[in-house]
């Protein structure tokens, strides 16, 4: 760590700016000031993991109203595999061998270790065979004429989760090959050599860690994030109502049955205007509805909603836009749903990458088409286009956001997570 970056941070946000810097010396600085319990390891049985590696729920911790709260610490690791062609058999074995030390190494929790691999299309371009026709995984784009994303295109992408910065960046340095022990657990065989490592980005949610973690571009000099919001827009999100279940969003057929899609976008907040300008009730409307600003719904962060954000009580979105000339970003989500409940199930984190106040939004959904959807009832055209909403004015929480780059990607059930075929046997 830089010297004297320990002087004036408080134990969370020192472990947040030692994920965000990664490498050997964080990993020791981290190891040294994070008061982490003594985690047992995993088990040698293996077994017993669940095929779809998307399955975290069970093991996520549960805040009020029994809402899943996500892992307080991640990294994405953008990987190539320099070798042309399909992979080897020899490269899928070897990897197989790193991610199962990583098991043995933790427990298979929030509060051990959580993570996930993914491929993109242009890693299964190196193959022969395309994909199978039942498979929806479209090439990332822009979705609307105000975006121009860059377009990831790593071979794959590797999720690390866990309630304990030492532990992703201990998971991180034994994948890269920097680590000869993992909680106790050899690591004989590590990814170095199947993968060079393209980009890497960090981040964190929970109660407290925006409000830490403030002094950044994008955020006003006053420190406005209130001190127990999980997200930097000060309010809750990821209530369980408001989530896919991991059922729906599970690939039901097909060779990858038991995978998922995902799609991860990083979103560069602007917040001045959010938090210096926009009163309190603007900004329950932008997020939620107008009908919950004006009668006073939604107290502090939102842990007072339960377990949904309460859409029921809010009008449709036409109404509020044609009405109020205001209409809220859940609001508008209530569009894209089925069975009364979201497509997608989001994982996301904010992060200051770049020095800058960042979303990384992570979702699953069976089908890029599921998010694409959800992004086009998100992004309310049809709205403005009906009522006195601006393109981006009083249209949800648009103005406050600009998406920088974008991938999409196949998540394979565990089994084929190593380097799979694009018509893998199973």
């Amino acid at each position: 760590m830089p010297h004297g970056t320990e002087r004036g941070l408080s134990r969370r946000a020192f472990v947040k700016a030692a994920v965000a810097i990664g490498g050997p010396a964080a990993l020791s600085a981290c190891l040294a000031r994070e008061s982490a319990p003594d985690l047992p390891k995993g088990s040698d049985d293996l077994s017993a993991l669940p095929t779809r590696q998307h399955a975290w729920n069970e093991f996520l911790a549960l805040g009020e109203n029994d809402n899943h709260l996500g892992p307080r610490h991640r990294v994405l690791l953008y990987l190539r595999y320099p070798k042309s062609g399909p992979p080897t058999r020899t490269d899928g074995e070897r990897m197989e061998r790193a991610l199962r030390a990583l098991e043995r190494a933790y427990p298979h929790s929030h509060d051990g270790l959580l993570f996930t691999v993914s491929y993109s299309p242009a890693y299964f371009e190196r193959f022969d065979d395309a994909l199978p026709e039942s498979l929806d995984l479209q090439q990332p784009k822009a979705l609307t004429p105000f975006e121009d994303p860059e377009i990831d295109t790593p071979d794959a992408v590797v999720h690390l989760a866990s309630d304990h910065g030492q532990v992703v960046l201990g998971a991180e340095e034994a994948l890269l090959g920097d680590k000869e022990s993992l909680n106790g657990v050899d690591i004989d065989v590590s990814l170095d050599g199947i993968f060079e490592r393209s980009d890497r980005r960090t981040g964190f949610v929970g109660d407290g860690l925006p409000a830490e973690n403030q002094d950044v571009q994008g955020i006003p000099d006053s420190e406005p994030v209130p001190d127990d919001a999980p997200l930097y827009m000060g309010f809750k999100s990821g209530f369980e109502k408001n989530q896919a279940t991991e059922d729906d969003v599970t690939i039901r057929s097909g060779p990858f049955r038991g995978g998922t899609t995902q799609q991860i976008s990083t979103i560069k907040l602007h917040l001045d205007q959010w938090y210096e300008q926009d009163s309190r009730y603007q900004r329950v409307g932008k997020m939620f509805c107008p009908a919950h600003a004006e009668a006073g719904v939604v107290k502090g962060v939102g842990d007072n909603l339960g377990d949904s954000s309460r859409m029921d009580d809010c009008p449709p979105a036409e109404e509020s836009a044609r009405e109020s000339g205001l209409v809220g970003h859940s609001q508008k989500l209530t569009r894209a749903r089925e069975n009364d409940r979201p497509v997608i199930l989001r994982r996301d984190f904010d992060s200051t990458d770049g020095d800058e106040a960042t979303l990384h939004f992570l979702s699953l959904q069976q089908e890029i088409a599921d998010f694409t959807d959800t992004h086009e009832a998100m992004t309310g055209t049809d709205l403005a286009e009906e009522s006195a909403l601006g393109r981006k004015n009083n249209n949800g929480i648009l103005q406050y956001m600009s998406v920088t780059r974008r991938g999409n990607y196949l998540l394979p059930p565990r089994g084929l997570r190593a380097l799979p075929a694009a018509v893998p046997r199973r």
